[in-house]
């Protein structure tokens, strides 16, 4: 079966508006995306120390087959994430050391895959950012087919080619493109409400009152659970 690549034109951010977001939390940019777009828990990097920011390249593949991947990885430009469908299978590894150093050859700056992964230690060793659901040493088919630069959901969250990628100890967030401006300008403004909150907490204030969390009212008899009364 052939690997089809989808006619995606996306608009890419320069240098400079990349730079803005290099040190983006994952967790804080969810906040700003009304507590969404962030993959599920299973998708988390091989390191703690890991992290990524850059543009989504999509890749959908077969069950087990890693032919879209390698495809993919010739395909891309530098700075590119490849963000992968691999629908969560855990039985083998679509993507290994060898892929990684061709990865790191043509300049992509990490991979996010909703799927298994092998050579791990040799992975975080190269030192290519990489989140995955899991690793197995069991290796992968080929020829299947699959697709580049179409629509994906990875993690449980829709991505599109073009869209940010902002991964980090926490896992993935993703940021559709045409909310980019929007989500980084609430962004510095949460981190500023953050930044007054701990000046707040040092003055001896509380997080119940930074964040207005009503107060504990006592339940009147809340001492008598389980008594009878008599007659």
């Amino acid at each position: 079966m052939p690997v089809f690549q989808h006619q995606a034109t996306f608009r890419r951010l320069t240098k400079n508006a990349l730079a803005k977001w290099a040190t983006a939390e994952a967790a804080a940019v969810s906040d700003c995306l009304n507590r969404a777009q962030a993959m599920d828990g299973g998708i988390q990097p091989l390191d703690i120390g890991m992290r990524v920011v850059g543009q989504a390249r999509t890749v959908r593949c077969t069950v087990g087959d890693n032919s879209a991947l390698h495809a993919a990885i010739e395909l891309v430009a530098p700075g590119d994430v490849l963000v992968a469908d691999a629908g969560g299978f855990m039985g083998n590894a679509i993507w290994g050391g060898l892929m990684t150093r061709a990865a790191l050859r043509k300049g992509i700056a990490g991979l996010i895959i909703d799927g298994c992964i092998r050579d791990r230690l040799e992975i975080i060793d190269a030192g290519f950012p990489c989140f995955a659901r899991g690793s197995v040493p069991a290796g992968p088919h080929k020829n299947f087919g699959g697709d580049i630069d179409a629509p994906i959901a990875c993690g449980g969250v829709a991505v599109c080619p073009g869209d940010l990628v902002v991964a980090d100890a926490d896992g993935v967030t993703i940021v559709p493109l045409s909310r980019v401006a929007k989500v980084h300008t609430d962004y510095l403004a949460l981190k500023q409400k953050e930044s007054r909150a701990l000046s707040e907490l040092a003055r001896g204030g509380t997080l119940a009152e930074i964040y207005g969390v009503p107060q504990v009212t006592t339940m009147e008899g809340s001492g008598q659970v389980g008594e009878r009364k008599s007659g």
